[in-house]
């Protein structure tokens, strides 16, 4: 009979997702891992299995994670949907702005890592970015409804053009570019979608 693991399992992946993000997958060790979560390798090993499979399921955490804020940030009635779109985008630029240790998103971040040798990685990357430009449209469409936006604009393809320019922005952001650049960014992203006509 196996016996009851004796830690949380949230506090240990949280720990393994820091050290990631801030090292990248190549420069962490399993050994900074076991010290950052208090556990020996060999419960680490049995536990969540080797570096690449608790990685894995760390960024598969984490793209969960940023999918389901999205979703309740941009999900709702037509009459607000606007309104959540300029506070989901000027939150990206200030979020991005107040990280300081300019560590970028985990997304971003594991994809460029690893999508070219990581099947799994390469797909859920995938599956979050096309998640995320769902939302977008979805909030899109709504605008369009609600004729705060052009109604003959397509709403997948604005949608594709809004998340590269979130994307640009944490990367620009990780670059070291002010906040002032990345709030301008992001207003001129609001500012050029079609808006309906006079």
């Amino acid at each position: 009979m196996a016996r009851p693991r004796k830690f949380d399992e949230r506090k240990v992946l949280d720990a393994a997702r820091d050290q990631f993000w801030q090292a990248g997958y190549a420069g962490t060790r399993i050994d900074e891992i076991a010290e950052v979560t208090g556990l020996g390798k060999g419960s680490l090993y049995g536990a969540f299995g080797g570096k690449q499979e608790l990685f894995r399921r760390v960024f598969d955490d984490y793209c969960t994670a940023i999918v389901d804020a999205t979703g309740r940030g941009l999900r709702g009635s037509d009459e607000d949907a606007y309104a959540r779109l300029v506070a989901h985008v000027n939150a990206v630029a200030a979020a991005t702005a107040a990280d300081v240790t300019h560590h970028g998103c985990l997304l971003a971040k594991g994809a460029a890592e690893l999508a070219e040798h990581d099947d799994v990685v390469a797909r859920r990357a995938r599956e979050t970015v096309e998640a995320l430009q769902g939302l977008l449209a979805g909030d899109i469409a709504a605008c369009q409804r609600n004729g705060d936006l052009a109604a003959d604009a397509d709403p997948v393809k604005l949608a594709a053009l809004l998340l590269a320019v979130l994307r640009g922005i944490e990367a620009v952001g990780k670059a070291g570019a002010s906040q002032e650049t990345l709030q301008d960014i992001a207003e001129t992203a609001i500012a050029v979608l079609p808006r309906p006509a006079t």
